[in-house]
C-alpha cells in the first residue's frame, strides 16, 4: 500500500477560510429585498395613519350587523391596555342592551368570549358550541339549584329528551275533541264527495319575514279549516249555518233568523213541529198559535241541535245553570310548546310531515302530544360531514330579550 503524500495539515490548507466573509449575490438580494419590503410596509402604515384610514388595523372583515362600523374602530375599541384599546362589555351595551342569561350563575362570559368579531360577514349571533359548553358542560348556580341538567355538551351529549315529550308530562291542554288517525283516512265523507286531507291543509307555517324563513304553525280556525266539512246547519231552510261564535251570539243568529223567514211565510205558523232525526225523539209540542210560539219551538229545536250534537262533537259544553245557555270551554290550544328554544319550519320543508311527527296517524285521544322527540332532531342535526348544524344557538337564544331596554342611538345618517 503507498504511503500517503499529504498529511491532515496539507488537507486543511484547501478549506477557504473566508468563505463566509465573503459576499454572495443571493444572500446580498435576500437581505436588500427584505429591507425594502420592511420600509415599504412602515411607510404605508405611516401614511395610512396620517391620512386617518384604518383599513391597515382592522383585523378582518366585520359581521353584517357591524358592518356600518368597518372604519369607525373606536367605536368600540376605546380601552386602554397594554396592547392597545380593547373591548369590554360596556362597549357592547353601549348598544346591545342584552341581559344577563340568568342572575343565579356563578360565572358570565364576557360579550367578546362568545361573539368573536372580524372573522367574516356572518351572524354574530351563531356562536360555537364551546361557548355554550363554557358553562353549560359543568353548570353550577348561586343556590346550587338547577332547573336545567348540569351537563350538556351538544345536542348528541347531554342533552334531555324535549319536555313536552317526556314520560309523565303533562297532556295536551287542548279542550277541542279531535282526531288526527282519524281525519287521515283515505275516503273521509268532504261536502263534494271522498276526501284525502294533506298536513298542510289544516297546518301552515307563517309567512316568511325578510331573511326569517317560515316559523311556527298559524292557529287552526273553524271557518279557514274545519266549516267545509263540518258546517253548523241548524234547519235545511237555511243555506248559510250558524257563526263560530260564543253561544249568545249563535242563538240571536238562529232567533233573528226564524223571525225573518216566518214573517215571509206566514202559512207555517199552524204546522207541527219536525223533530230532528239525529237527537233523541221526545214528545211533540202542540202547533205554535202564532209567530212568536213558532220561532220560540224552533229556536228550541236548533238549539238541542247545536248544543247536544253539532258543537257537543268538538267542544266541552257546561250549563251554569238548568235550562240555559251552554257556556263553551276555551279551545287553549298551545301555539309554542317549547318556550326555551325556537323552531322554524322554513328549512325542514323538504322533509314530509310525518317523517318527524310520526305519531299523528296512529293517535286519536285529544291528550296526545304529537311533537317529535330529540332523536328525530338528532338523525339529522349532527357533527357529520353532510349532517345539518348541531349548534346550540341553531335552537336556543342566550339572552332574555324580553327584559331588554330602547337604546337611543348614537349615529347619523351620513
Amino acid at each position: 500500500m503507498a504511503e500517503r503524500t499529504r498529511n491532515t495539515k496539507k488537507l486543511a490548507q484547501r478549506i477557504d477560510r473566508g468563505y463566509l466573509k465573503r459576499d454572495f449575490w443571493l444572500p446580498r438580494w435576500k437581505r436588500l429585498l427584505s429591507i425594502g419590503v420592511t420600509a415599504l410596509g412602515v411607510v404605508w402604515l405611516g401614511w395610512q395613519t396620517l391620512a386617518g384610514k384604518q383599513e391597515a388595523f382592522n383585523a378582518g372583515p366585520l359581521s353584517h350587523g357591524h358592518a356600518v362600523l368597518a372604519n369607525e374602530c373606536s367605536t368600540c375599541h376605546t380601552t386602554q391596555s397594554s396592547f392597545g384599546p380593547k373591548i369590554t362589555d360596556a362597549n357592547c351595551i353601549a348598544c346591545h342592551d342584552a341581559p344577563r342569561h340568568q342572575a343565579k350563575q356563578t360565572f358570565t362570559p364576557t360579550c367578546t368570549s362568545c361573539h368573536v368579531e372580524h372573522q367574516g360577514a356572518f351572524q354574530l349571533a351563531a356562536v360555537g358550541n364551546q361557548s355554550c359548553a363554557q358553562c353549560h358542560a359543568r353548570l353550577k348556580t348561586t343556590d346550587a339549584k338547577l332547573k336545567v341538567d348540569a351537563s350538556i355538551t351538544t345536542l348528541a351529549d347531554g342533552h334531555p329528551e324535549f319536555a313536552a315529550v317526556r314520560p309523565g308530562h303533562a297532556a295536551d291542554p287542548g279542550t277541542i275533541k279531535f282526531g288526527h288517525a282519524i281525519h287521515m283516512k283515505p275516503g273521509l265523507k268532504g261536502p263534494t264527495g271522498p276526501v284525502q286531507l294533506a298536513c298542510t291543509g289544516c297546518h301552515q307555517a307563517t309567512a316568511a319575514s325578510g331573511a326569517r324563513p317560515m316559523g311556527l304553525m298559524r292557529p287552526v280556525q273553524f271557518e279557514a279549516h274545519c266549516s267545509n266539512c263540518h258546517p253548523l246547519s241548524f234547519d235545511r231552510r237555511f243555506a248559510e249555518p250558524a257563526p263560530h261564535k260564543d253561544t249568545r251570539a249563535v242563538l240571536d243568529y238562529v232567533t233573528a233568523q226564524y223571525r225573518g223567514y216566518i214573517a215571509q211565510h206566514p202559512n207555517e205558523i199552524g204546522q207541527r213541529l219536525e223533530l230532528n232525526a239525529a237527537l233523541p225523539q221526545r214528545p211533540l209540542p202542540p202547533p205554535a198559535r202564532n209567530a212568536a210560539e213558532w220561532i220560540t219551538q224552533r229556536s228550541a229545536e236548533a238549539e238541542r241541535l247545536l248544543w247536544q250534537k253539532t258543537c257537543k262533537e268538538c267542544h266541552v259544553l257546561t250549563y251554569p245553570a238548568p235550562s240555559t245557555r251552554p257556556e263553551v270551554a276555551k279551545s287553549d290550544i298551545p301555539t309554542q310548546w317549547m318556550p326555551n328554544s325556537r323552531f322554524e319550519h322554513g328549512p325542514h320543508q323538504l322533509v314530509q310531515c310525518a317523517e318527524c311527527h310520526t305519531q299523528a296517524v296512529q293517535r286519536n285521544e285529544t291528550a296526545d302530544v304529537m311533537l317529535p322527540g330529540i332523536a328525530t332532531c338528532q338523525r339529522c342535526h349532527s357533527d357529520g360531514a353532510n349532517s345539518a348544524s348541531d349548534t346550540c344557538s341553531e335552537c336556543h337564544v342566550y339572552h332574555d330579550w324580553s327584559k331588554a331596554q330602547t337604546k337611543q342611538g348614537h349615529f347619523r345618517m351620513r
